[in-house]
């Protein structure tokens, strides 16, 4: 499906939990007041969702938290997902701590590549930025997903660490195959506070340490980054520039919250709350897990309908562009972990 300015949208990422074992300082430092766990989406309104989006022409989706592994059934999903007509790929983002035990799962269930939050590989460093010693469960997870040969990327803040930092984990992709990507930090929530490198000068800096770095064509996923190729590097090098390399002109993609909001643009609140049609008519406890009834169906045709009306709107209303160069024009107020990384 084509938004109101004419960008095909074929992209989700969706947002299983806002809770996350790890408290980097940028995104929940000191924790989040979590919502009450029956306003969280169960897996089938999940399903529920992907099945109606991928009825619009989404074709790719990416499970993202808070940390999506903190939630016992991520993997059940994944499976779940990969069976929706019309889905190409799912991919996974996480903070790796707790990835290497499910990782086999995770396999056999069909995912189609795994995005790893890493902003350094200085262990004093890695704990000051989390809040928790875990570097090396997620350097032991990143090997063994490799092993696995599942697809990996790296996704590394670009943080103000210093030359040597953003240099060794560059180095990663020499000796693996996988993506390094840097990130710009947004200008949400606590990232207000942590002003990013700007990748115009990154990527100077990169192509002075190493010569002959070229631009890669290679097709590494739906997303905004920009590879570049180094010589005698197995992996790749990108960059996702949202505030030194707008790239609205372009953006395909859409979000959906752990709290059911279809969400079209992360600079701005528009957007639709599918909760209530996804639990039109049924009863939700005032505390604990909201259940899915037996008897229904993520699938039952009246249920699509109405998603496909609220959906198919608020797409066509999306956002032509952001405008976190100018944050005072931002309306979006909650953290990051609240909308989904």
């Amino acid at each position: 499906m084509k938004d109101g300015w004419g960008r095909e949208i074929n992209y989700m990422r969706i947002s299983i939990t806002d809770r996350c074992n790890l408290r980097c300082r940028y995104c929940m430092p000191d924790g989040i007041e979590c919502v009450p766990r029956q306003n969280i989406l169960s897996l089938e309104e999940i399903q529920a969702a992907a099945i109606c989006a991928a009825g619009l022409g989404i074709r790719f989706l990416k499970v993202t938290g808070g940390e999506p592994l903190v939630r016992k059934d991520c993997c059940r999903l994944i499976r779940a997902l990969k069976g929706v007509a019309g889905i190409q790929r799912v991919t996974l983002t996480t903070n790796g701590v707790l990835l290497e035990p499910v990782l086999e799962e995770l396999k056999a269930g069909g995912i189609d590549g795994i995005n790893i939050s890493l902003d350094t590989l200085d262990r004093a460093a890695y704990e000051r930025i989390t809040g928790k010693d875990c570097l090396n469960q997620v350097l032991s997870a990143v090997e063994a997903a490799v092993k696995l040969h599942i697809p990996v990327k790296l996704n590394t803040v670009s943080l103000k660490l210093g030359e040597e930092n953003w240099r060794k984990i560059a180095e990663l992709a020499r000796r693996l195959p996988v993506d390094v990507r840097f990130i710009e930090l947004m200008p949400i929530g606590h990232g207000k506070d942590f002003p990013s490198i700007d990748h115009r000068l990154l990527l100077s800096e990169l192509k002075k340490q190493y010569p002959g770095t070229e631009v890669e064509r290679r097709f590494h996923g739906p997303g905004p980054a920009v590879y570049y190729r180094i010589p005698g590097f197995l992996g790749s090098i990108g960059f996702i520039s949202a505030v030194h390399g707008k790239f609205c002109a372009d953006c395909n993609r859409v979000r959906l919250t752990s709290q059911g909001f279809f969400k079209t643009c992360l600079c701005y609140e528009d957007g639709v709350d599918l909760r209530p049609i996804l639990r039109k008519g049924l009863p939700v406890p005032e505390q604990g897990h909201f259940h899915w009834p037996e008897d229904r169906k993520p699938d039952d045709g009246e249920l699509q309908t109405r998603l496909m009306e609220a959906m198919r709107k608020a797409i066509l209303e999306k956002p032509g562009a952001h405008c976190f160069e100018h944050p005072g024009e931002i309306t979006e107020a909650a953290d990051m972990v609240s909308i989904g990384g």
